[in-house]
């Protein structure tokens, strides 16, 4: 089970009304998230479970293929290091907190300098040899799914108690296109959330439409710049005209499949790794109950 670790604990501060510690600190989103962990390896008893971690949540060779991503989200630019997210106050005190108590229950938390945790999930998913469970709210990891493989999205942006079981079947129900065609059709439909511009005029519809007809992205282009090819003249003049963000895009919308992550222990620990961390944490932050939860469901109980 690969964890989206900021998909969720953005939502799990979102959702959860405000709580604060002894000392005055939000700790929604600690409580929020480490509930989301015990109920989804309640229900699903992963054998592995790892909190990817975006260690670059905007990385440079993205930005210099296509400088609008994520850039509205940007809050300082910094040279020789990460730009800064903008993250509301009371979300980023509790992050570090976050980690901190992933890390004392013995919860494999792995990142990758200069990519992000879509990047870490992606190669963590591509090179396993086992099934693997992707628990995201964030559509861009449908890509992954692969059900000769066993990958699968757990999708809760609905909500982890909600949440759906994203295979092959589901994409296509859904956008009508094969879950492998999903980061060409992101590319051509855009997406705001990322500031990916998408092509102008293409929305799902069409898409979905040109992959079904053209394959993929090299089809689609090819045959817009084929005189003889039967692309319509709408889509093709809209191809064209694209050709400069289509060169590039497709790069920047594609996560990493083949990082070499190094060694780590990604076995859901039996226990908390390092209990009397564990408990002064929880009463440092307030978090007794969430903590005795996660617990319990680790032992078994």
């Amino acid at each position: 089970m690969l964890l989206d670790s900021a998909s969720m604990y953005f939502r799990a501060f979102f959702g959860v009304p405000e709580i604060l510690a002894p000392d005055g600190t939000p700790v929604n989103a600690v409580r929020g998230l480490l509930d989301f962990i015990s109920r989804l390896v309640a229900d699903y008893r992963p054998t592995h479970l790892v909190a990817c971690w975006d260690n670059d949540w905007r990385p440079q060779w993205r930005v210099d293929l296509l400088p609008s991503y994520k850039a509205h989200r940007v809050e300082a630019e910094r040279t020789g290091a990460p730009d800064v997210e903008e993250v509301p106050d009371p979300l980023e005190v509790q992050v570090p907190i976050i980690r901190e108590m992933l890390e004392a229950f013995g919860i494999c938390v792995l990142g990758a300098d200069g990519y992000e945790a879509d990047d870490v999930i992606g190669s963590l998913a591509t090179q396993a040899r086992q099934p693997v469970d992707v628990v995201t709210g964030d559509r861009d990891l449908f890509q992954l799914v692969d059900d000769d493989a066993d990958v699968r999205v757990l999708y809760i942006a609905r909500g982890v108690g909600n949440h759906e079981r994203v295979t092959n079947e589901w994409v296509r129900a859904k956008y009508g296109i094969d879950a492998r065609q999903y980061a060409d059709f992101a590319t051509l439909r855009g997406d705001a959330s990322d500031g990916l511009p998408g092509v102008a005029g293409v929305g799902e519809k069409t898409a979905a439409t040109l992959l079904g007809r053209f394959g993929d992205m090299d089809g689609i282009v090819a045959a817009a710049l084929d005189p003889d090819s039967d692309m319509g003249p709408g889509p093709r003049g809209k191809i064209k005209a694209a050709s400069a963000y289509l060169e590039v895009a497709p790069q920047v919308v594609a996560v990493a499949r083949d990082l070499d992550l190094g060694p780590a222990d990604t076995r859901l620990p039996a226990e908390p790794r390092d209990l009397p961390r564990v408990a002064d944490l929880a009463q440092r932050w307030g978090i007794e109950s969430p903590v005795q939860r996660l617990t319990d469901v680790l032992v078994g109980r």
